[in-house]
């Protein structure tokens, strides 16, 4: 077992929350409802990467752009697993 790393975009302040295919096959688009503000954005893309790829918040962490929009996540768990979902929502 060994994390699976992720790269997403992130909108904050988004009207509904999603995971949707990144332009041009590139990163995820992550849409959050939550502000930029005291890391709740983070916490909202931690939350929602977590329900899509059916692991428990706890198995999520940003690695990589915690203050940007460009975020990479580590998710803990079976790599070829993880790596299908990933496939399967950036074709959706």
């Amino acid at each position: 077992m060994s994390d699976f790393v992720l790269a997403v975009r992130v909108t904050p302040r988004s009207s509904r929350a999603s995971l949707e295919p990144g332009r041009d096959g590139g990163a995820l688009a992550a849409r959050v409802t939550a502000p930029p503000v005291d890391g709740e954005a983070n916490e909202a893309v931690i939350a929602l990467v977590a329900k899509a790829f059916g692991v428990p918040k706890r198995d999520v962490r940003i690695v990589g752009g915690e203050t940007s929009r460009e975020k990479r996540l580590a998710i803990a768990g079976d790599k070829d697993a993880l790596a299908a979902i990933a496939a399967r929502l950036a074709s959706a």
